[in-house]
């Protein structure tokens, strides 16, 4: 746990500048819901943690070209420092292999127990509650507008979320539902999902 606590100051220190949806608080969420997966799931929990500590340490803002390309980024990142650390070959390669891989741009699903675990842990912070608040936080960052008044529910349009921020629900935050890797993650997802619908329910009754 001291090589946990190391990377956890300096995880601190490059997260600093991270806009509210992607700072130390978005870290420390993911990491608790790794530590919770992979307790129930039985998996290593010390490259969880690493990998779960790591994961955002290169970010890119969303309106930024580089953005799809965070993960991979942040994959060579982690595995430059996890050498500091002096972890293991293997180890860095699972560690850096979860970062790289779990990412929703990435479009894969990562090959080993700790990377379905971060990509897990990772999605779970996108939905429910806080994932409300992280995507209307994004939004506002990026000075989208809330939603598109002739059509806010996409019922007859491709999602744009680069101009609408409930656009992303349509675009990522739903689709999540069901893309869980491990079976303690799907019991959390639905019930994140539940409180995201009854969310836009009472959005669609308001406006």
């Amino acid at each position: 746990m001291r090589l946990v606590e190391q990377l956890r100051k300096e995880v601190i220190k490059r997260t600093a500048k991270n806009d509210s949806a992607h700072d130390f608080g978005h870290i420390v969420r993911v990491y608790k819901n790794a530590q919770t997966i992979a307790r129930k799931e039985k998996a290593n929990m010390k490259l969880v943690l690493a990998a779960a500590l790591l994961h955002d340490i290169v970010w890119y803002p969303k309106s930024d070209p580089r953005s799809k390309t965070s993960s991979v980024s942040g994959a060579k990142e982690a595995k430059r420092i996890l050498k500091r650390y002096r972890y293991s070959v293997d180890e860095i390669k699972i560690i850096t292999e979860a970062i790289r891989d779990h990412s929703f741009s990435r479009g894969v699903i990562p090959q080993t127990l700790e990377g379905k675990i971060l990509q897990d842990a990772d999605r779970l912070d996108a939905i429910g509650a806080i994932g409300i608040a992280r995507v209307f936080s994004v939004g506002g960052t990026e000075k989208r507008s809330f939603y598109n008044s002739e059509d806010p529910f996409c019922k007859f349009r491709v999602p744009d979320e680069t101009k609408w921020t409930l656009d992303h629900f349509y675009k990522k935050l739903l689709l999540l539902e069901k893309k869980m890797n491990t079976k303690t993650a799907k019991n959390e997802e639905r019930r994140r999902i539940r409180i995201m619908n009854q969310f836009l329910r009472e959005f669609k009754r308001e406006i």
